[in-house]
């Protein structure tokens, strides 16, 4: 995605949470546009890092056109952050939704658009906003990651309510080692022609960062560059609302 932006002459800011590979991007981006994009390390599964990206980043743009949300996790392990939170639902949901909203109002001054990389599996999703790490429901790994992607889904309708142009978007089944430890994504991976190359997800952000769909769908999920028919899970406003205000009492906002 980085490198296809590059390509276009866009102007890339890079967030990641591993250095080297932070730097192995940014090093590649340099050498199709011939300047070293900026970078900042954050590991989201520490909303104190997230809060200091925040600061970073008003500090050194004065407008910033397009966010990605991209960042995101699947594990089989019940895991907790240091911040209360489960793994999951915290790097996939919590995490971009402080990011965001610390952004929120040079965002909205941008007229930017804000992309999330969502699932399919947020339609399996059964959020409650009670209950976001669910402490109280039975969990297993992937029943958490459903909530936390019907969770992205539900984020963009309230965003595009807030009067930004979000989307997000499920970007295929990929060979990228995404989930790799489970039994589900190494049979999508063995069997020939089930999952596609990163490029195929990685065109499907840029269309969304580029294209006018991501402008002219705010609230929109999408599947293959086209807006999607889904359940209404994940368009309901009321339950967006909730999930807004149980999301800014877990960031503390």
């Amino acid at each position: 995605m980085a490198l296809e932006l590059a390509k276009r002459e866009h102007q890339l800011v890079l967030v990641g949470r591993t250095p080297a590979k932070l730097a192995a991007v940014a090093d590649q981006v340099a050498a199709v546009t011939g300047t070293a994009p900026g970078t900042f390390q954050a590991d989201f599964a520490v909303l104190d890092d997230v809060r200091r990206l925040a600061d970073e980043l008003l500090a050194r743009y004065e407008r910033i056109d397009v966010l990605v949300n991209n960042a995101g996790v699947m594990t089989t392990r019940r895991e907790r952050t240091a911040d209360g939170h489960e793994l999951m639902m915290q790097v996939n949901h919590l995490a971009p939704f402080l990011l965001t909203n610390l952004l929120f109002d040079l965002l909205k001054e941008s007229s930017a658009r804000v992309v999330t990389t969502s699932s399919r599996a947020a339609r399996t999703g059964r959020l409650d906003p009670a209950d976001l790490s669910r402490d109280r429901r039975r969990w297993s790994g992937w029943l958490q990651y459903g909530d936390t992607k019907q969770a992205n889904a539900l984020f963009t309708v309230a965003l595009a309510d807030r009067g930004l142009a979000a989307t997000c978007l499920h970007p295929g089944v990929l060979d990228t080692g995404f989930a790799a430890g489970t039994f589900f994504m190494k049979f999508l991976t063995v069997v020939p022609g089930m999952a596609e190359p990163p490029e195929a997800g990685a065109d499907r952000i840029v269309h969304l960062v580029t294209h006018p769909d991501g402008v002219d769908h705010p609230g929109r999920f999408f599947v293959k560059n086209v807006p999607a028919t889904v359940p209404r899970t994940m368009t309901d406003p009321e339950l967006a609302e909730a999930l807004w205000s149980a999301s800014q009492t877990a960031c503390s906002l």
